[in-house]
Parts: structure tokens; C-alpha cells; sequence
């Protein structure tokens, strides 16, 4: 099995963090293949970067030579996830929706702790995309970025854990650390929690392993089947090519 994992944001490191922790999840025999964005912010936390990510996932996918089995978009909040699902021809999980499907198989309600202020309206309203509001308990947002958290895991640790605690305090029956940044804190924190502490690279590249073996073919009507050509401007070739219908040079 060969998993794609795309970091949509342009920072290197996080990618390899992301690589790092699949590999502790992954069967021995999935091959596994990560690739950064070309283009956009250091990391996600705005609405800006988020629509700019959602383009540099399409395009890493797109330039990205295949087959593959299925995709993760490795990136909490999924930017570009349902375009990617309606061009792929293989299964696409995205972190947050991997994450949220987990928690809610684990608990009534669930609480997700994540890095960066601007991140929970955007997430109350991805939640709220998925028909889950109510089963959300809270959203608890931390100071350092998931990119600060990344660079210094070890001092974050006990800003998390409080926040994983004041999740539980509002009604939390399992708790999400959100962002790839994160990738490998919830084992550390597990003993510091008393619910269940979901990572979202494990969940994400678990869900994809499972769609891939169940071999399921992609929708050929509806919203997610393959949309009809058009031509476009600037894109890369990959990308322009799967708009126009054609296969990628």
C-alpha cells in the first residue's frame, strides 16, 4: 500500500514530523510518501493561509506522480479536502475529519486543544460544515502556534495538558490535539488525562489504511464525482490538466 501525505503548508519540518509519527501507526508494508507545498504561509492560522493551503494541496497532489492507495491531508482543518476528494480517484483523509470521526466513536462529546486564537471560530465552523456541532464540547486554543509547538514540545507540554484539562472540565469525553505540529504529544500527555487523547496523524493515516483496503471505487455522479472539464489560467501543468480532464504529461 503507498499512502501520499501532503503538508500544505511550506514548512519542511513539519512535514518530517508528520512522516515521523505515521510511521509509528503504519503497517510495515505501507510505503509512505510526504510532500510540502510549493507555495504559502510557514504554517495555517488564518483564513488567508487556509484558502492559500487549500490551492497548494491541490497542486501537490496534482505534481505528485502516483498511484496511490489513498491520500492524507496532513494539515488540521482539512483546507482543500472535498476539491481533493472530487479529483481524486483514491480515498483522501484529512486530519480534522479523521480526528472528529475517532472522538466521536470514543465519547459522547469531544474537545479539541489546538495552538493558535484564530483556529477555533475556524474550527466551530468545520465542525459545523460536518453536521457535528452537537457533539463538540469546547475549543480550547493555546498561545504558541502549532509551529512553536512543534520547535519545543517538551515546553508546551504542560500548556497542553492544562488545556486538555479544562476541555475535560467542559464536558470533554475525548479530547483532539489539533495540527500537525503536535504530531506524537498525545501519548506524552496520556497519563496527564483522563479521556482519551486522539492524535490526528494517527487517526488520519489509520482511516486511510482502512479506505484502502476496503477498495471502494470513487463516486461516478453527485457533488464528488469528477467535475466537468474547464480550461484554466496559471495553474501548474499537473493540476491544469486534471481541471481540463486530461491525464497529467
Amino acid at each position: 500500500m503507498r499512502l501520499l501525505l501532503i503538508n500544505p503548508n511550506t514548512t519542511a519540518a513539519i512535514t518530517d514530523k508528520v512522516v515521523a509519527m505515521a510511521h509509528t501507526v503504519a503497517a510495515p508494508s505501507t510505503e509512505l510518501v510526504a510532500v510540502t507545498g510549493r507555495f504559502g504561509a510557514a504554517y495555517v492560522a488564518s483564513r488567508a493561509a487556509y484558502a492559500i493551503a487549500a490551492h497548494a494541496a491541490l497542486d501537490a497532489w496534482a505534481e505528485t506522480p502516483g498511484p496511490f492507495d489513498a491520500v492524507v491531508l496532513a494539515c488540521f482543518g482539512d483546507p482543500g479536502l472535498d476539491a481533493l476528494r472530487e479529483l481524486s480517484p483514491v480515498p483522501v483523509v484529512g486530519m480534522a475529519e479523521a480526528s472528529i470521526q475517532s472522538a466521536c466513536q470514543l465519547g459522547g462529546r469531544f474537545g479539541i486543544v489546538t495552538g493558535g486564537e484564530r483556529w477555533a471560530p475556524m474550527l466551530r465552523e468545520f465542525v459545523a460544515m460536518r453536521g457535528l456541532s452537537t457533539r463538540l464540547a469546547c475549543i480550547h486554543t493555546v498561545a504558541p502556534t502549532g509551529a512553536d509547538i512543534a520547535r519545543d514540545p517538551d515546553g508546551s507540554l504542560s500548556v497542553l495538558a492544562t488545556a486538555c484539562a479544562h476541555a475535560v472540565d467542559g464536558g470533554a469525553d475525548a479530547v483532539i490535539l489539533g495540527g500537525a505540529g503536535l504530531a506524537g504529544l498525545a501519548t506524552r500527555l496520556s497519563q496527564r488525562v483522563p479521556v482519551p487523547l486522539i492524535d490526528g496523524v494517527a487517526a488520519a493515516v489509520g482511516q486511510a489504511e482502512a479506505l484502502a483496503r476496503l477498495g471502494a471505487s470513487k463516486s461516478r455522479i453527485g457533488s464528488f464525482a469528477m467535475p466537468p472539464p474547464v480550461d484554466s489560467v496559471g495553474l501548474c501543468a499537473g493540476l491544469a490538466a486534471q481541471l481540463a480532464g486530461r491525464s497529467p504529461a
